[in-house]
């Protein structure tokens, strides 16, 4: 595509990088289908009914209560007795998040989704076009809210890190601009767990060296902090310093290479039995994008993010497949073989890649013969085994339940398995469809 090399050619000028990011998102979809939660504290909370569901998004009428993102109902009722809370609705969230995405689309074709709720944009070279990259944010912000009823946050810098870290400076409805000859004075007072990328544990070890602030951080000598976080080590030194030499990456569905689906959990996750469920959830969801596709994929790759931000991917290759239980199959048994003790998990994710080209005719299904002599026919040449009549059967029953989902919702029909997590979070989703 043009912009590619457009790209190529402006990579040596100063990057204009937005990171445009939905303020209480869940929540706030919520708002706009029902103005009567505006105004009033309220919450999006798994199985609200029971009491017993966590805040998965709060507005900020009720954040001036003191609730937050994981915190139970119980708890949220203690501080608010007046609290609404609603179910998730996660198809109806990701329909508002590609509207978003879609406006964004307007500004740049350079777009990266982070998450659900946000992405990058990479305006370098778009300079003429707007008055200042201040404008064009504020210009995004009102369509935003116009268009879509949304209100974000955005923020301005020379690369993905600080836009990110100045995104998060002003909430809600605040546009900030932080660059590197600013960040002395705006970053480095800041405690080092404001920083993307540290955790609690990260903080609390480092807090052990007695690096509290983020200028402790980038004052510390990179040696020093590689001897005790290995490579990540580096990259705490480099964005505290306010270098991320990262692109913004776009999604390019005509040429896809891979396929993957990802979700950063509420709260961090050290057991098996709760990621199985999640880990199925994707794996539906990369399937059904598969299938929309007509392609199949011979490589499963499962990405885990650690509460220490350690990140690992694991790859298996297997027949060529858009199968959800296939995909399933294979990133779980990659889950357990590869598990330790101790470990929890702060994002999991499923990709599906190694495409073949779109195939001109399907196997013949034993279910669309209607007389012995059309089997008897259909067999001459080759013998149908079970597997084949089994993987064919779940082929018709994927394009069936891919039929109701596009006509009802994705919420109209699921594995029976996953009712029982039907109430159950999955925020953060990410679509990652690549070239």
């Amino acid at each position: 595509m043009v912009y590619y090399v457009v790209h190529a050619i402006i990579d040596d000028m100063k990057r204009t990088i937005f990171l445009v990011d939905m303020n209480a998102f869940f929540v706030s979809c919520e708002m706009s289908r029902n103005p009567d939660l505006r105004g009033r504290p309220a919450a999006v909370a798994g199985n609200p009914q029971k009491r017993t569901g966590i805040i998965l998004a709060a507005n900020y009428e009720a954040r001036n209560y003191g609730i937050r993102t994981a915190m139970t109902v119980n708890q949220a009722k203690l501080l608010c007795p007046d609290l609404l809370t609603v179910s998730p609705d996660h198809g109806f969230y990701q329909n508002k998040s590609r509207e978003v995405m879609n406006l964004l689309e307007e500004y740049s074709p350079v777009i990266e989704p982070n998450s659900i709720d946000e992405a990058w944009l990479d305006l370098t070279g778009c300079e003429s076009i707007y008055e200042s990259p201040k404008a064009a944010a504020t210009l995004i912000m009102e369509q935003i809210r116009i268009r879509i009823d949304l209100s974000c946050s955005i923020g301005i810098s020379e690369n993905k890190f600080l836009a990110k870290m100045a995104s998060e400076m002003k909430k809600p409805m605040g546009i900030t601009e932080l660059w590197i000859s600013d960040i002395q004075s705006k970053m480095w007072p800041l405690p080092v767990t404001s920083m993307y990328g540290i955790g609690a544990k990260t903080a609390d070890k480092l807090a052990s060296y007695g690096i509290y602030t983020i200028g402790d951080l980038a004052r510390t000598g990179a040696e020093a902090l590689i001897s005790i976080f290995g490579k990540n080590g580096l990259i705490l030194h480099q964005h505290a310093n306010g270098i991320d030499n990262e692109p913004v990456q776009p999604s390019v569905e005509d040429d896809m290479k891979s396929i993957g689906r990802s979700v950063t959990l509420p709260q961090d996750i050290d057991n098996l039995g709760i990621l199985r469920p999640i880990l199925m959830r994707l794996s539906d969801e990369v399937a059904a994008s598969a299938r929309k596709h007509h392609a199949k994929g011979n490589v499963v790759r499962l990405n885990l993010k650690f509460s220490d931000f350690h990140v690992i991917n694991r790859q298996e290759t297997v027949k060529s497949t858009n199968s959800g239980n296939d995909i399933f199959m294979t990133g779980y048994d990659l889950l357990r073989r590869n598990w330790q003790p101790g470990w929890s998990v702060r994002l999991i994710g499923i990709t599906l890649a190694g495409f073949d080209q779109p195939r001109a005719s399907q196997q013949l299904s034993i279910f669309d013969l209607t007389d012995q002599s059309a089997i008897n026919a259909s067999t001459t040449d080759k013998t149908i085994s079970s597997e084949e009549i089994t993987n064919q059967n779940c082929s018709d029953l994927d394009n069936i339940l891919d039929k109701i989902k596009e006509k009802h919702g994705d919420g109209a029909i699921t594995r029976a398995s996953l009712i029982k997590f039907k109430n159950k979070a999955f925020p953060g989703m990410k679509s990652d469809d690549q070239e």
